[in-house]
């Protein structure tokens, strides 16, 4: 979704012709898959992350124009909130030294980026929910003064029909009600991409869905929206309720949400694209001149560019991209389960267990979405959100038929850490690199300690000590960024704040 669209309307002629045109698309995809008119291998992965702007006191700053600006990087882009700034990491083949280059990158570019805020007195953050946020911050007011983000809010408001209703029940309760989407642009994730061909997709992106549930329970981080504590990871919930086109009446229907897990294990990238058309009306139904079939028959390789708009306004947790580099098509699985932060080893250990687990699993000759059902995964996914580190999972027996539940740090440490060395030594990833990664995630497991049990942890040291709810909230972020610059994983941070008494 990231083309330039400009603000208008549509009359009844435009959907029924943008449908048309997806039908052509889908058709010019299925013929792509058939010839294998794909890219070939070439072990490339990308990363973006969100980012929020907070001043010194720890409250956000509705300034990303001007901090945009100053950073004055085409690597460095707007996002949907005021507060919000998304990092695009160039693509890079794995292997070698990759992670520690990615880190590298990664901190030389976040810390030009935060002078560059800071001169103007805010300030990067890399969490998955800003605490400090409050419901007046997130009106629409405050969205970023960008044609497409205001054109798709107008158009997912007016497909609802009503106000949009928040209604998280975790260790608290949050019920409230939204006149915009703003509220999803509290949600700040880290995307990993990896491309793939188109006889590898299946199994990546099944892959993919059955360890979403163990990558959020291992990376929490975003346990408190709006001044409550709700789920360990609250990006979820969060995103589908305040992205939902769906009146109740259409709910109790059974209508799917746009930000969906999903409800099958699939057999091509071809089987994604297709439910998206048949499943969602279009938000967005820009036509382009293109007539992909056309472009086939003259041995050219066409955009789809309807189906790459239409796609990007359904929000699956593992999203399957089509592109075009150099004239050339190739597919990716787009993970989009991580929240951002806490900090650069920490988001870079996360990418390690990700992309060497998926690999692993991916060859296995015995794939885990054969033993185990969907519907498992999908409850395994929101047990994770809710629960973090402490989620127990449904997962495959070893060696033997069923599944039985697991604490997640045990499946981690005993199972699939193993698997995700395997995988990076399959990638030719570095043994130090693979070491030095894959044991932030065993010692955070070790611990029991990510982003979201720190966050937590402190807050409520906080108000032991007599703060209120929003002065406990502020302290534990400025103390949260204060750690998060001096960049050591989470896993190390002491709890509470310097001279307390424990």
């Amino acid at each position: 979704m990231g083309e330039k669209v400009e603000a208008g309307g549509f009359d009844l002629s435009d959907r029924q012709r943008y449908r048309g045109k997806l039908q052509q698309c889908l058709a010019g995809l299925g013929r792509l898959l058939a010839e294998k008119r794909f890219d070939r291998p070439k072990n490339l992965m990308g990363l973006e992350i969100e980012l929020n702007l907070a001043g010194a006191d720890g409250m956000p700053r509705m300034m990303n124009a001007e901090v945009l600006s100053r950073i004055a990087s085409p690597d460095f882009q707007t996002e949907l909130g005021m507060f919000n700034l998304e990092v695009n990491i160039v693509p890079h083949r794995l292997g070698g030294r990759v992670l520690d280059q990615l880190a590298e990158e990664l901190h030389t570019g976040l810390g030009y980026a935060d002078r560059k805020a800071q001169e103007l007195g805010a300030g990067i953050v890399m969490i998955g929910i800003l605490p400090t946020l409050a419901q007046q911050d997130l009106v629409s007011a405050n969205l970023s003064d960008v044609d497409r983000y205001m054109l798709l809010n107008d158009q997912i408001v007016a497909a609802r029909g009503e106000d949009f209703t928040l209604d998280i029940e975790g260790v608290e309760r949050l019920t409230c009600t939204s006149a915009s989407i703003a509220p999803e642009a509290a949600c700040t994730s880290v995307q990993l991409h990896l491309q793939v061909t188109p006889g590898r997709f299946a199994d990546v992106w099944n892959a993919a869905q059955a360890v979403a549930a163990v990558q959020v329970a291992v990376g929490a981080n975003a346990p408190f929206l709006f001044g409550k504590e709700l789920w360990r990871e609250s990006r979820p919930p969060l995103f589908q309720q305040a992205t939902d086109t769906r009146p109740p009446e259409l709910q109790a229907q059974g209508v799917r949400p746009r930000t969906w897990f999903g409800e099958r294990w699939v057999e091509s990238a071809y089987d994604l694209f297709e439910e998206n058309i048949r499943y969602f009306p279009a938000l967005l139904p820009f036509c382009d001149d293109e007539e992909p079939l056309r472009v086939l028959e003259d041995g050219g390789v066409p955009r789809l560019q309807e189906l790459v708009l239409h796609n990007g306004t359904i929000y699956r947790w593992n999203r399957p991209v089509y592109a075009v580099v150099d004239g050339v098509p190739h597919l990716r699985v787009e993970n989009r389960v991580l929240p951002a932060g806490p900090t650069v080893t920490d988001v870079i250990a996360n990418a390690a267990f990700y992309y060497g687990l998926v690999r692993a699993l991916a060859e296995d000759s015995r794939p885990v979405w054969t033993r185990l059902p969907f519907a498992a995964a999908d409850q395994n996914f929101e047990t994770a959100c809710r629960h973090g580190i402490d989620a127990e999972l449904q997962w495959p027996r070893p060696g033997r038929g069923g599944v039985t539940q697991v604490p997640v740090v045990k499946l981690v440490r005993d199972e699939l850490l193993p698997l995700a060395a395997a995988g990076l030594d399959a990638w030719n990833v570095a043994p130090a690199d693979r070491d030095l990664y894959l044991g932030v995630i065993e010692e955070r497991c070790r611990r029991r300690m990510n982003g979201a049990s720190w966050q937590a942890d402190t807050y409520h040291r906080a108000r032991e000590a007599g703060l209120e709810r929003e002065v406990a909230l502020a302290a534990m972020t400025r103390r949260y960024c204060e750690l998060m610059r001096e960049g050591q994983p989470v896993h190390t941070w002491p709890v509470g704040f310097p001279g307390a008494r424990s």
